[in-house]
């Protein structure tokens, strides 16, 4: 098996134990916010008053960031508010504009993560152009991070997992039955495949008593389901291997564009300062474009033929 393969089939893995340990966690969380209920006695030895209604367990749902509740809306129009402006041109004309767009109505949130976009489209860029990690584009990582910070990364890259199983079993399926479809009606039965599969997930909310799991909507379904027609089709232009490999480096460049969305320093910084930002993911990605060297990846991949020379 080449070296690459072993890699990641490791970071596969990696990611599987990490999804274990975090439902572990957050069953263990969820054990420890909930009061329990203490046992009666069979028989009263003196009057007691009236017994007080008993807790009942709650849970703490997650703070769904990417939603316009105060809780995430209010931190960051406060910091708006606060910040003081100087004359509109040449250096503020983008923080007058997001000040009347938020005055308006628009949530502060959403622009935050608009112009955090770019940002994250130039670090998966760098990873893939200067580094070596493949994935299946650059839009479909970023959309895949901002799915994770909508209901997690634990219940995000539960899902995932199961999207991708659901396309390998399907694909056994197929060919150990010798059934022969068309591309666009066995997309739409992997669809089908799909969707059982995510239901099946959701279904085990009761049981597991996951909030985050309760709390799914469809948009970051939809968002992970449409991971499941890129990995088919190349699973049937290629191989299984080379798609599970593409998978995961997609994962791993979602996951770290996941960290940088949810960095604090950052949002505020890109909200108060929106001009230097962008313009400096411009020049970055200027000066990465002219950049035509070796990756990362391939330096180590032929370092013994680089020192020979």
């Amino acid at each position: 098996m080449k070296k690459k393969s072993v890699f990641s089939w490791c970071l596969g893995l990696l990611l599987a134990s990490f999804v274990g340990f975090g439902l572990f966690a957050s069953s263990e969380v969820y054990a420890q916010t909930t009061t329990p209920v203490k046992a009666r006695s069979s028989v009263s030895l003196s009057p007691s008053p009236s017994p007080s209604p008993t807790a009942e367990p709650t849970i703490a749902p997650k703070v769904d960031i990417t939603q316009k509740t105060q809780e995430v809306v209010g931190p960051l129009e406060k910091i708006i508010n606060e910040q003081t402006l100087g004359p509109v041109w040449p250096k503020n004309p983008l923080k007058y504009a997001i000040r009347a767009a938020v005055e308006a109505g628009v949530p502060a949130n959403t622009i935050v993560f608009l112009l955090l976009l770019p940002f994250i489209a130039a670090v998966i860029a760098a990873t893939r152009h200067l580094v070596g990690l493949r994935g299946f584009g650059i839009f479909l990582p970023a959309a895949l991070a901002v799915t994770f910070v909508a209901i997690g990364p634990v219940i995000g890259i539960l899902l995932f997992l199961v999207i991708i199983t659901t396309s390998i079993v399907f694909r056994f399926i197929t060919r150990k039955l010798k059934i022969k479809f068309q591309y666009l009606p066995r997309m739409a039965f992997l669809l089908l495949f799909v969707v059982l599969g995510v239901l099946g997930v959701l279904f085990l909310a009761p049981l597991v008593h996951q909030p985050d799991l309760a709390n799914v909507s469809i948009f970051p379904v939809l968002v992970l389901v449409l991971l499941a027609e890129d990995f088919s089709r190349v699973q049937l232009g290629k191989s299984a291997k080379t798609a599970i490999n593409l998978t995961t480096e997609t994962l791993i460049l979602a996951l770290l564009s996941y960290l940088f969305l949810t960095l604090k320093p950052l949002q505020e910084y890109a909200l108060l300062n929106p001009e230097i930002f962008l313009l400096a993911v411009a020049v970055g990605d200027f000066l990465m474009g002219k950049y035509v060297g070796l990756r990362l990846m391939e330096y180590m991949r032929f370092r013994k033929l680089i020192t020979s020379k």
